[in-house]
């Protein structure tokens, strides 16, 4: 069994990060909304755009420590299921609280392409579980599921 370990939390979840960030580049390629994280994060704290993809990757990387701390113990199957149920919970966040402190409304209702922007950001939080879960490993180190079952 693998002993937690906090660099690779931070490893998965820039990783995680950097596919779903990919993704979100290659979006309008593939017919959906451009999904441009970084620069609403910095529209919407007032920054240089670079520093609003860092506020991103930052997020990325807390979100990947508390999945590793919090949840990889406790969801059920294979790290990957482990992954894309993990990713279901940032998404909603998203949708219900991000989203609507941004200006997009709940579930991009603000928005020109409402179902578009909720597909994009649904497929985006799954690839970004996906490849946690998969990236972090398969076992779940027993000091953090003891830890977690107090």
């Amino acid at each position: 069994m693998k002993q937690f370990s906090l660099s690779r939390a931070i490893i998965a979840g820039f990783f995680a990060t950097a596919v779903m960030t990919m993704m979100m580049v290659m979006a309008p390629l593939m017919g959906m909304p451009e999904m441009n994280i970084g620069r609403m994060l910095a529209g919407f704290m007032g920054m240089p755009v670079a520093l609003g993809w860092g506020a991103h990757f930052m997020i990325g990387i807390v979100l990947a420590v508390t999945y590793t701390v919090a949840f990889a113990g406790r969801l059920p199957g294979s790290s990957l299921v482990k992954g894309l149920l993990f990713g279901l919970m940032p998404w909603l966040m998203a949708q219900v609280v991000v989203n609507p402190m941004m200006g997009a409304g709940l579930f991009a209702s603000d928005t020109p392409a409402p179902a578009a922007m909720v597909m994009g950001s649904l497929m985006g939080h799954m690839v970004y579980g996906a490849v946690l879960g998969v990236v972090y490993g398969r076992h779940v180190p027993r000091s953090v599921a003891a830890a977690t079952q107090h």
